[in-house]
Order: structure tokens, then sequence, then C-alpha cells
């Protein structure tokens, strides 16, 4: 269960200017034909899709000690996000999911060749183009290694490309060598794509329950998420520029980082929008704790925290572990609105499949309501596609 406090650690807001975009925006979402194939989750993923990758990760588990998924932003922050979530920390669950293709670092692809040698290696690569310079380079490297370690009749096991249905490189070079494919909806982009083939097939790998993640999201509380987006749009006009996406759960790491995407792409255009940062509590209350609570008052919190039945005591004043933790989530908070920073907390019972479901459902509704509320376009990214045009040149 998600339980959502936009009021106990805020100063009080009038938010009734808003009342009259309410169901303006929620018809754009629902008529419009414009990259919004996410809203609807039937769009996203067809029955007949969860099918084919529930049957394709139960062989790729049976068949690999590792499974590699190359791609960068979008296609692969929200997939790292929830198996991190739903994983362990100290062991890793056969086959051991690694991520390539997010980075230039030299030293990091050879590591991994010299990591995967003598592994059994199933390789996903995810890209709608096919042509994103970082997954490009690092999918040529692991495509030499797979040929060099497989036959051919092995490597149409042991690549699986997900991409565009009918266009681009990758489709074509798919197409050519008869490998196994899963289509990236047109109508949705990268940061929203986490629901969609792009993010199911690794968690399905990874052995959690997609059908149940599914079911998370398709609760769709269309009225939490414009609230959210209404806060936010208001202290984003009281001079709250920046937000820091709180986490008090380890595990909760890359969330942050996909909801730095899914926030920066969206809003972030014709100079306008509110700059997401992440912070890790209660580790960075000792260190950017200071300028939250004394530093220059431009931030506002949303905060994710986890409200469990404790099961390790602290050995102080008969509290859990849990508790405390829960209860620093609070007395923060609480800090933090006496120096006039205000927080949004965000509660889960449970770090289950169903939760985050309902969770990324609710940040993909928030992110596109607030583009539409800051009257810019929260589906395209031209500022991204500007380094990129700069970079190819230069490569040249």
């Amino acid at each position: 269960m998600i339980s959502l406090d936009f009021i106990s650690f805020q100063q009080h807001k009038d938010l009734s200017k808003y009342e009259d975009k309410k169901e303006k925006i929620k018809d754009l979402l629902t008529n419009s034909h414009e990259m919004l194939d996410w809203y609807d989750i039937d769009k996203c993923i067809t029955e007949e899709e969860i099918i084919k990758i529930e049957t394709l990760s139960e062989t790729i588990r049976k068949e690999c000690d590792v499974f590699l998924v190359i791609g960068i932003g979008g296609s692969f922050l929200g997939a790292k996000a929830v198996i991190e979530a739903l994983g362990t920390y100290f062991t890793s669950n056969k086959p051991e999911i690694i991520f390539a293709g997010n980075n230039l670092s030299e030293e990091y692809l050879n590591k991994l060749l010299d990591y995967i040698r003598d592994k059994n290696v199933v390789l996903n690569v995810i890209s709608k183009s096919g042509d994103t310079l970082e997954t490009k380079i690092a999918f040529n490297i692991l495509y030499k290694f797979i040929k060099s370690k497989y036959n051919q009749e092995e490597i149409k096991k042991r690549i699986i490309v997900t991409t565009d249905a009918t266009n681009g490189s990758l489709r074509w070079f798919a197409n050519e060598n008869n490998l196994v494919s899963l289509n990236i909806p047109k109508q949705i982009g990268g940061r929203f794509s986490v629901l969609t083939t792009v993010g199911l097939l690794p968690i399905a790998v990874a052995g959690y329950n997609i059908r149940k993640l599914l079911s998370g999201a398709r609760k769709n509380n269309y009225d939490s998420a414009f609230k959210y987006a209404c806060v936010r749009d208001y202290l984003y006009n009281h001079g709250k520029v920046v937000e820091s996406f709180t986490y008090y759960e380890p595990k909760l790491s890359s969330f942050s980082e996909w909801l730095k995407q899914l926030f920066g792409e969206s809003q972030g255009k014709n100079k306008k929008g509110i700059l997401p940062i992440s912070c890790f509590n209660t580790q960075d209350l000792h260190s950017l704790g200071q300028f939250y609570q004394d530093g220059n008052p431009i931030i506002f919190e949303t905060i994710i925290g986890l409200k469990q039945k404790g099961i390790l005591p602290s050995s102080i004043n008969n509290y859990m572990v849990s508790d405390i933790n829960s209860l620093a989530v609070e007395k923060v908070a609480q800090a933090h609105l006496l120096a006039g920073i205000d927080s949004n907390i965000i509660y889960l019972d449970s770090l289950n499949e169903e939760n985050l479901g309902e969770l990324i459902y609710f940040f993909e509704l928030a992110a596109a309501i607030g583009g539409y509320l800051l009257d810019v376009n929260p589906f395209d990214q031209p500022g991204v596609n500007e380094y990129k045009r700069l970079l190819n040149e230069a490569l040249k």
C-alpha cells in the first residue's frame, strides 16, 4: 500500500487556482495521440507480449549466468530501479543482471569483458533508433565477444533485440540475423517505457512478477498525481527551483536516478522547470544536511519512506531500527520545515511489485501533468539531442 502526505510538512498553500485545469489536462492525457501510449497500460504492453516475456525470461534464467542489458537513459534506468528495489543487498540471484551501454568508460567495458569471459551470457540490446552512441559502442564490442564465444545457432538464442517494430538499424539487424526481438511502442518515450517490453523483460529475467507490477500501475490515482503536480508547480512559482528526491532505503538509489531523468527530461525546457536532485538519508544528513537546513532556501523535498514492521531491536529505548528510520523521516521533515523547506512524503508499507508499479505510474502521471502546467511539451527532449548532434559531428 502507498500513502501520500502533501500537508503535514508544508506551509499552507492555496491550490484553488489549479482546479479549472484538472479536467482539461485529464482530457489531454486521454485523447491526445502524441507519445501517450504509456497512459493506457494496455497500450504499454499487450497480453501477448506479457506471455512472450514470461516464456522468454524462463528460458533465459535457465541458460545463463549473466544477463547483459545494453541501453542508456530510459532503456535501462527503469528496469534497474525496479530490480534494485526488489533485490537483496549482498547476494545476486541467478542470472546476474549487468547493465552496459550507459557510459563511455573504456575501463568499465574492458573489465566487463574480463568478468564475463568464462560465464554463460545472454545479451539484451535496447534502443528504439538503434543509433544511440553509447549503446552502439557497447553493443558492437559485446557482439564481437558473443560471436567469438558461441556458434551461429547459439547466437540466435543469446541476443535479444528490443527496438522499434519497423524502423532503425537495430530492427534491420534483428531481421537480417533472425534474432528474437521485442517491439518498443512508437508513441512512448524512453523515460516512460519501464512498463513496456523495455523494462519488463529484464525485470522478469531477474525473477520478479511483472503482472503484479502492471496491476499496481493500473490503480491510476489521477487525483493524487494532479495534487502532487500542483504542489510542485506552486512551490516552483514561489522560488523553489530544486526538488530533492530523498530516500531512506538504500535499495531506492536507482529509483531516484530514474526520477531525475523522468522529471528533468519531461519539464526542463524553454528555460523553465525544477532541477531534480537526489539525497540518501540519513547518510546525506551528515553532508548535504547543513545546506538543506541552513543554506539557500531554493529546495523542497519529495521523500519516499518505508513504514515496515520492525524485526531488529536497536537497543535504544525498545525502538526497532525501522521505527527509528521512520521517526527520522518525520523529524528531518519537521526540522526542514522550520527552515522553510517544504516536504512531500510518500510512504510504502513494503517494497514489492505492486507498490512499485503504482509508484512508477504515479510519478509518470505527475511528470506529464507538471509539464502541461508549465506549458511545455512533456514528451520531447531537444536539449539532449543537441549534445548528440555536436558529438556525432565531431566523430565524423
